[in-house]
């Protein structure tokens, strides 16, 4: 049913439940997967105009090697899977991705942000469920620790996909 799948992840618990998710479906589907990640960009002193981030700084090399570190822990072996990083407004990202890679689903997770709280920060799964020109399977999570992050959990997959 799907050919390509693409599950965004901020490193959060709710986008690893997602990449569980996508892993199950990709297994499924006999899919390649898609795990990708979104640098934000730096503002100015005067915060006018973004700067790009330059590929080679710290904190972005940092997030490609936990997007590598994660995909390698959660993504079982018989999966192929690419990780990719961009840098920009992460709903622009995603959507670039998803037209760039040909993916026919996206996984992701979301905050399930509602009231002011959501008013003010936005909501990236929200924009992409909107704009996206393919389905979007969004998955919520409940919070666990920092440590959990990098190591496989299948039973929110196996419960949701189930």
């Amino acid at each position: 049913m799907f050919s390509k799948i693409l599950c965004p992840i901020d490193f959060g618990e709710q986008s690893l439940a997602a990449l569980d998710i996508a892993c199950k479906l990709a297994l499924q589907n006999e899919a390649p997967l898609y795990v990708m990640t979104v640098a934000p960009l730096m503002t100015g002193v005067a915060e006018v105009s973004p700067v790009p981030i330059d590929p080679y700084l710290y904190a972005e090399r940092t997030a490609s090697e936990r997007l590598v570190r994660i995909a390698r822990a959660r993504v079982p072996g018989n999966i192929l899977y690419e990780t990719l990083i961009v840098a920009g407004d992460a709903a622009t990202g995603i959507l670039n991705v998803v037209r760039q890679t040909g993916a026919d689903l996206i996984v992701m997770g979301t905050h399930g942000r509602t009231g002011v709280r959501h008013l003010v920060l936005g909501s990236v799964a929200e924009r992409v469920v909107r704009e996206s020109p393919v389905p979007v399977l969004t998955v919520h999570a409940k919070q666990e620790t920092e440590e959990s992050a990098d190591q496989p959990s299948r039973s929110a997959a196996k419960d949701a996909v189930s």
